[in-house]
């Protein structure tokens, strides 16, 4: 039954993310595009804070073991990003992406469009073959290696209780949402295929399900150090929210904007804890 709910979370969170990404993209729900950053930095903070951290001091780690393990985790992630094996690329910066503005994103998709014809016109057939450009292999490398470490987590979360992996599930699902809004781009970009970037970014989201797995048979072999997983899972959570998501947020906005983050950021942490009280309710 657990390796049921870590494959649905797994997929859920995997793939899920990408088709809402697609929507906030290309779809009737792009006006909620800005708004991505705030709510999943929100989740992945509470779930971190409230859920994981909390679970991993009922099993019996001590708070100075545990904050140690925390401060070795953000190191390790750090190290990782600096490897550029771990960086979700939010901003797409060297393809002129910017996800806090929902007309740029716009401009972006129309722009790709133009380009395509563009490119068609100028007699460059050199993507003709179906193959991608090193970008879009950047990208999906990228987003494979990050989604079976998402798998990993989310199978430590479920494998303590069913319902902090769900909890886990939802905050990988809000903070993969706009990283990947800005792959889907990036690959519509250099092929002018909207269906085709769905489709490669979504088959790069099912390496979560592969690390679910993997997660699963990890820790039937070494169940006894599920408590330090799940201080490593928070340890993630917590780097992508203040080093890769809040930077972003800080930017110059207007007070009005400022507050809409805001509100975001208590929406993602308030869908957390209620989801998490429910849950903890209905257990008892």
């Amino acid at each position: 039954m657990v390796l049921l709910w870590i494959l649905t979370g797994t997929v859920v969170a995997g793939v899920g993310s990408v088709w809402v990404a697609a929507l906030l993209s290309f779809g009737i729900m792009a006006r909620l595009t800005k708004h991505m950053l705030s709510f999943a930095a929100g989740a992945l903070l509470a779930t971190a804070l409230l859920q994981l951290l909390p679970e991993s001091l009922e099993a019996g780690v001590t708070p100075h073991l545990l904050f140690a393990l925390l401060l070795a985790g953000v190191v390790f992630f750090f190290i990782l990003d600096k490897a550029e094996l771990y960086h979700h690329g939010h901003e797409h910066g060297e393809h002129g992406m910017d996800l806090l503005d929902a007309d740029k994103m716009a401009a972006a998709t129309a722009q790709a469009h133009q380009g395509s014809h563009h490119h068609s016109h100028h007699g460059h057939h050199h993507h003709a073959d179906g193959r991608l450009p090193s970008g879009g292999w950047a990208v999906l490398i990228g987003d494979s290696i990050h989604a079976f470490g998402d798998g990993i987590l989310i199978a430590s979360a479920f494998i303590a209780d069913w319902r902090l992996g769900l909890l886990a599930s939802l905050a990988v699902l809000a903070h993969e949402v706009p990283h990947h809004m800005g792959d889907l781009v990036v690959l519509q970009s250099s092929r002018g295929d909207t269906r085709g970037a769905l489709i490669k970014v979504s088959l790069a989201g099912t390496v979560t399900a592969l690390g679910g797995l993997c997660g699963y048979f990890l820790l039937a072999q070494f169940g006894q150090y599920l408590p330090y997983f799940l201080v490593v899972a928070a340890s993630s959570f917590i780097y992508v929210a203040l080093a890769d998501l809040i930077p972003q947020l800080q930017r110059q906005a207007s007070l009005r904007d400022s507050g809409a983050q805001l509100l975001w950021l208590l929406l993602g942490i308030g869908v957390v804890f209620v989801v998490g009280e429910l849950a903890h309710g209905g257990a008892h």
